[in-house]
C-alpha cells in the first residue's frame, strides 16, 4: 500500500492491489400469506419449488401466524430436500409476524428483537456470517398497514417512524436492511419519504436501490410489481394482476456504498416477474423468467412474489466485489459517506489495458454551476483500486452546503456523480 498525501486540499492517495476473498449471498424477502392457516397442505409443494429453484441464503418472511408455523415450514419447505437451514427465535406478536430462515453452514443467528408499532410488531434479526464474524448484519422485516387512501399512508408513516426511532442509534456505515411487505403505492408517501429521509446527524436512514417517481402503478414499472400474481380469488389473499410494488429491500448506506457488506448492483430481482404481466397472472404463458412449474408455484403458494438481492459479505472498501483487485473498466463509485461533513472518501478504479500499464487520470470537483473547485488526482495511475479523501474544510476551501459533482476523466471515458455537503 502507498500512501502520500496529494495536494493542500488534504487529499490522501491510497492503492491496494491485494486478493481478497469474499462470499454472495441472496437475501429473498417473502410475504407468505397467513401461514400456515391457509390450505398449508396444498400450498407446500408449491412452496418447496419456489424455495428449491431461486435457493435464497437468508430468507425473511412475513405474515408467519405461530411458533407451529415456523416449525412447520422450516421442516416441510425449507428443509425438505436436506438439513440446509436453520430458523431464528420467532416473536408472537399481537397480528402475523416476521420471521427468518438462513443457510445453517454459512451463518449463526444472534437476536430477535421486537419493535412495537400501533399495528404490527417490527422485528431486528441480527445475524453474523461465520467466515467474517466481525460484522454484524441487522435484518429488519416489516408488513405495513395496507391499503390506499391518506388514512392508511399515515399510519403507514407512523410505523416507519417506530422503525425510524429504533434506527436512530445506528451510524450510517453500520450494515443494515430493511425488507418485507411495506403497502407503499408510490414515492410520494410519507412512510417511503420518512425511510429513506437524512436526518441532521445522519443515522439510520435508508437507501433504494431502485428509483422509480410517481406513482409504481404503472406500465413503465412492471419489472418491479411484487402483487398480485393472482387475478382470481382463492385461498384468500389479493387478486388483481400484477401491478404493485409492495415488496421492497432498502439499505443502509454502508451497505448501499459498498462496506464490507455491500449490495452488488443491478440485483434487485422481483422473482417470477419477467415484465410481461402487468395486470395479469404470473402463470399466464409464457413466462420467460422462471419455468411453468415455477410461475405456477408463485401463483399458487402466495398473493405476493419474493424479492431477493445479493450482497457480498467480506468485501474490502474499494474493490466492489472484483476478486482480482484490477476492474475490467473504469468505474467511479459513490463517495461515502454521503451526505458528508466536512471529509469525505471517493474511490474509483483503474483497468487493466493491453496498450499500457499506466493511464492518466484525472478526478475534479465542480459546483452545480459547473465551476471547477479543486483538482483531486491528475497523474498516471496504474491499474486497479485507488481511494481519494476530500476535506471540504479549511481556509479558502471551507465550502458551503450544497451538491457538488465529481467527474473521473481517463481518454474517452467520463463519468460524473454527485455528492451532498451538509454542514
Amino acid at each position: 500500500m502507498v500512501i502520500r498525501l496529494v495536494n493542500k486540499f488534504s487529499v490522501i492517495f491510497l492503492f491496494s492491489a491485494a486478493v481478497f476473498s469474499q462470499d454472495n449471498c441472496r437475501l429473498m424477502t417473502y410475504n407468505l400469506l397467513n401461514y400456515p392457516d391457509i390450505d398449508t397442505i396444498i400450498r407446500n409443494p408449491h412452496f418447496r419449488n419456489v424455495i428449491k429453484y431461486s435457493n435464497p441464503d437468508i430468507l425473511v418472511v412475513q405474515e408467519m401466524t405461530s411458533q407451529a408455523g415456523m416449525n412447520g415450514f422450516l421442516s416441510n419447505v425449507m428443509n425438505a430436500y436436506g438439513n440446509i437451514y436453520s430458523m431464528g427465535t420467532f416473536i408472537d406478536g399481537p397480528d402475523t409476524d416476521n420471521g427468518i430462515f438462513f443457510k445453517t453452514v454459512k451463518y449463526r443467528f444472534i437476536s430477535n428483537t421486537r419493535i412495537r408499532t400501533a399495528l404490527r410488531d417490527i422485528n431486528e434479526f441480527k445475524i453474523i456470517h461465520l467466515s467474517y464474524p466481525g460484522d454484524t448484519l441487522r435484518i429488519f422485516s416489516v408488513h405495513l398497514k395496507a391499503s390506499s387512501g391518506a388514512a392508511n399512508e399515515n399510519l403507514r408513516a407512523a410505523e416507519v417512524d417506530s422503525l425510524r426511532k429504533f434506527t436512530a442509534s445506528i451510524p450510517p456505515d453500520k450494515f443494515y436492511i430493511v425488507c418485507g411487505d411495506f403497502n407503499i403505492y408510490g414515492d410520494y408517501e410519507p412512510a417511503y419519504n420518512k425511510l429513506k429521509q437524512i436526518l441532521p446527524h445522519n443515522n439510520g436512514h435508508f437507501v433504494d436501490a431502485v428509483n422509480l417517481p410517481g406513482v409504481w402503478n404503472q406500465f413503465q414499472y412492471r419489472f418491479f410489481h411484487t402483487q398480485s400474481p393472482r387475478t382470481r380469488a382463492f385461498g384468500g389473499g389479493s387478486t388483481g394482476g400484477m401491478d404493485d410494488r409492495f415488496d421492497m429491500i432498502l439499505f443502509s448506506p454502508g451497505i448501499f456504498n459498498a462496506g464490507r457488506i455491500a449490495y452488488n448492483p443491478g440485483t434487485m430481482t422481483a422473482f417470477g416477474n419477467d415484465g410481461n404481466h402487468y395486470n395479469d397472472s404470473i402463470n399466464r404463458r409464457p413466462n420467460t423468467a422462471v419455468p411453468d412449474s415455477i410461475a405456477d408455484a408463485i401463483h399458487y403458494s402466495s398473493d405476493h412474489l419474493p424479492v431477493y438481492a445479493a450482497i457480498t459479505f467480506g468485501n474490502v472498501i474499494g474493490i466492489s466485489g472484483n476478486q482480482n483487485g484490477i476492474p475490467g473498466n473504469f468505474d467511479l463509485s459513490q463517495n461515502y459517506p454521503n451526505p458528508f461533513n466536512p471529509v469525505t472518501k471517493i474511490k474509483f478504479y483503474v483497468p487493466e489495458t493491453v496498450e499500457t500499464t499506466r493511464r492518466i487520470v484525472s478526478l475534479r470537483i465542480y459546483d452545480v454551476l459547473g465551476k471547477e473547485i479543486t483538482v483531486l488526482v491528475n497523474e498516471a495511475l496504474i491499474p486497479g483500486s485507488h481511494e481519494v479523501v476530500w476535506s471540504a474544510a479549511g481556509g479558502a476551501s471551507n465550502y458551503p452546503s450544497g451538491v457538488y459533482l465529481y467527474t473521473l476523466t481517463a481518454g474517452n471515458f467520463r463519468q460524473t456523480r454527485k455528492m451532498i455537503l451538509v454542514r
